[in-house]
């Protein structure tokens, strides 16, 4: 089975990584753990001096951030419950999270592609948008969105 993570460092990410390391797999599956960077872009069309500069230094930063996410996400998978014999391997992609995750899914070959929900309510999903919903709605392979669930407390 191969299976396509896609993570981004946020809790309900590192969710999705903690239940796809701990089911039992079948022998010789692969899960490719992936991030995906959207470069920054300016707002228009012509940056001010100095800006070019600020925008590399933002894409370098979180292409690091990325790099840290996956470092974390493959030592889950591979001390998990389920990893006997599980294959894994990470890539950092660059572009539209939405996009990207759907390409290569369908590249690679994907039986399941696993992604956190943010959780987002009405507002804030029609702002920002939602990669889960969308990954969804237009992937070709089965698709499974872990969200985080109700945070504890400890009066409870």
């Amino acid at each position: 089975m191969k299976i396509l993570l896609a993570t981004d460092g946020s809790p309900c990410s590192e969710r999705a990584v903690e239940e796809v390391a701990r089911r039992p797999w079948p022998v010789d599956s692969q899960v490719r753990a992936v991030s995906v960077v959207e470069p920054p872009a300016p707002l228009v069309a012509e940056p001010y001096m100095g800006m070019a500069g600020y925008f590399e230094e933002a894409e370098r930063l979180k292409r690091k951030q990325a790099g840290e996410t996956l470092e974390r996400a493959a030592e889950k998978l591979r001390g998990g419950a389920g990893s006997g014999g599980l294959q894994v391997s990470t890539e950092i992609l660059t572009g539209s999270p939405k996009r990207v995750i759907i390409e290569e899914a369908e590249a690679w070959g994907a039986d399941l592609i696993v992604v956190g929900s943010h959780g987002y309510k009405s507002w804030e999903r029609m702002l920002l948008g939602s990669v889960s919903q969308a990954v969804a709605a237009h992937a070709e392979c089965s698709v499974e969105i872990v969200r985080c669930g109700k945070a504890v407390t400890s009066d409870e």
